[in-house]
């Protein structure tokens, strides 16, 4: 389907003074994005630092990970609603505003206990990019136009979660591990004067939510007990887990099992990443070639594969370079063909909520992400064959509820079909 110049929203963009083509909305989506990646994993390579200088144990500089992560996803099942009742712009400028303070915040702490404050703070205002770009590209696409969309956008920021330790790895070595908060800093207040710029605002006044207690609680949980949401959610949820296990056990993953220094994080982030960049172009020209769900299929082939790959490389083989690593790029290449499918599924029943239904997938995907760090990761990071256990489980969760979804869709369309 093609883009819809005739809607309300498509004018008010085409009309907007500081309206953007494409190809700088997918840029500064992908950017919006990109931020809460990049927070997770720039830090990464500082973790030995961060414990020494502020008498920490690596347990305890872990759990600034977890408060990060479970902050944001409390809040990302707010930032939609706000979005959908003031606008998207306002929202994002907002949003990035506090983030920068934050990550300043962070750069001046004292004690372990002032970082988790900051960096919970920091989970507090990242998501509210995630969250309310999928709203953008929904309130300016449909069908395999904003599947293309959201496919760009999964290929550019793919690029910060391999640019963002090999980045933080240098400072760190450099200068320490404050100089990783003043960066994100610095790079946040870069996005803020962008967005400023060029992000123009796409969901015009007729087309806002009340923020009324009544309403909220009635969409909440319409949108939270659809069995078609949870569902693809979920899909979604553990598809990426399967690989985030990795991210969070990259410094034991990188330095104690495959005795690599702490500025060879590219060795994981660079293979992945590479992975997500061409499951995104794979994606994008599936589009309107392919069904959505005909889509999700290839991606899940992807996956098996990579998690079978990844067993019989653990079972024959002892942790090395580049066997090691290979499949987390077979597998990061399934999990975005799938994904930008698997999301826009997720908000189609909600049309006039896509920002508070956005909030919920993002919250929902969030707290998985929270409890993986907090519980999953540490149980399976002692070997290799646990991570690639943990993958293979994953994988097959999504793979379950993918069906699943699927399956009540089709029983949905059967209902309302005529006769």
């Amino acid at each position: 389907m093609s883009p819809r110049p005739s809607s309300t929203v498509g004018r008010r963009v085409a009309e907007a003074p500081k309206a953007v083509d494409t190809r700088h909305i997918a840029w500064l989506l992908a950017a919006l994005s990109a931020i809460g990646p990049f927070s997770i994993d720039a830090y990464l390579p500082s973790f030995h630092d961060m414990a020494d200088k502020l008498g920490a144990s690596q347990l305890e500089v872990q759990q600034t990970l977890s408060s990060y992560l479970l902050a944001f996803a409390v809040m990302t099942l707010w930032h939609g609603a706000i979005a959908d009742h003031f606008g998207r712009r306002r929202v994002i400028l907002a949003a990035l505003a506090l983030f920068a303070l934050a990550s300043a915040g962070c750069m001046a702490a004292t004690s372990i206990e002032q970082l988790w404050l900051w960096r919970a703070m920091q989970g507090v205002t990242a998501g509210a990019g995630i969250v309310i770009s999928r709203a953008i590209v929904r309130d300016l696409f449909d069908g395999a136009a904003a599947q293309r969309l959201m496919a760009q956008i999964t290929m550019m920021f793919a690029i910060a979660p391999a640019a963002a330790p090999v980045i933080g790895g240098w400072l760190q070595t450099l200068f320490g591990w404050r100089m990783v908060f003043a960066f994100l800093a610095l790079m946040t207040a870069a996005l803020l004067f962008a967005c400023w710029r060029w992000l123009p605002e796409t969901l015009p006044p007729e087309s806002r939510q009340p923020m009324q207690p009544a309403y909220l609680a009635r969409t909440y949980r319409r949108v939270l007990t659809s069995p078609f949401f949870l569902f693809a959610c979920a899909a979604l949820s553990f598809n990426f887990g399967g690989f985030f296990i990795y991210v969070l056990s990259a410094p034991v993953f990188l330095m104690r099992h495959l005795n690599l220094p702490e500025t060879a994080f590219l060795w994981l982030f660079g293979p992945a990443m590479s992975g997500l960049l061409c499951g995104s172009s794979l994606s994008g020209w599936l589009a309107g070639r392919r069904s959505p769900y005909q889509t999700i299929a290839i991606g899940y082939g992807f996956m098996a594969a990579a998690a079978l790959l990844n067993l019989a490389i653990n079972l024959a083989l002892p942790p090395g370079l580049p066997w090691s690593i290979l499949p987390l790029f077979v597998y990061t290449t399934g999990v975005s063909v799938a994904m930008p499918s698997l999301t826009l599924l997720a908000l189609d029943p909600f049309p006039a909520q896509r920002g508070l239904a956005a909030s919920c997938q993002t919250f929902l995907q969030s707290a998985f992400n929270g409890l993986v760090a907090a519980l999953i990761a540490p149980l399976l990071w002692d070997t290799t064959l646990h991570l690639a256990l943990g993958m293979t489980g994953l994988m097959l969760l999504g793979g379950l509820a993918a069906l699943a979804q699927r399956r009540v869709r089709g029983a949905a369309e059967k209902v309302h079909s005529p006769g």
